[in-house]
């Protein structure tokens, strides 16, 4: 399994998010952007896939952008890869079953199907409340562009 920068930058995304907009206002793409230093070319395209999928609406116009879909406690990690297209199988076996002549008395392929069962489950499991829940002393400040801007005043 490998989670690509898509899959991590949603989720990043999708948390700052669910900190940003926890009075009910709408986030915008440019706010996320700036909180999480990620392109918002890139943000768009992954709050498409999240939009589509059903887990986040949007709000156009001034003051709009996105809001989930339903609350924080039932949204999960294992959600929020799918909608961003990651695949969380540890090995492509399953998927090339046409060309593997070992399928069926593969020993080691129920070993990695039983692995990647777990992993789904432990995502399925972790909720963006339980997160923020458990990491709430870690405080979404400045932006990265913010600080740089800090360090650069402090040494001049």
């Amino acid at each position: 399994m490998r989670v690509t920068t898509r899959g991590r930058y949603a989720l990043r995304a999708s948390l700052a998010l669910a900190k940003m907009g926890s009075n009910g206002r709408p986030v915008s793409i440019s706010q996320l952007s700036e909180q999480e230093d990620i392109s918002p070319v890139f943000l768009e395209q992954i709050f498409f896939k999240l939009r589509k999928a059903g887990l986040v609406t949007s709000i156009r116009g001034p003051g709009g952008g996105f809001n989930f879909s339903r609350p924080l406690d039932k949204l999960t990690v294992k959600d929020i890869l799918d909608a961003s297209g990651e695949i969380t199988d540890i090995t492509l076996c399953d998927k090339h079953s046409d060309t593997c002549d070992r399928i069926g008395y593969c020993l080691s392929h129920f070993v990695w199907t039983d692995l990647t069962g777990m992993i789904d489950k432990y995502f399925t499991q972790m909720t963006l409340a339980s997160i923020i829940d458990k990491y709430k002393d870690v405080f979404i400040g400045p932006s990265f562009k913010e600080v740089e801007a800090l360090l650069a005043e402090a040494n001049k």
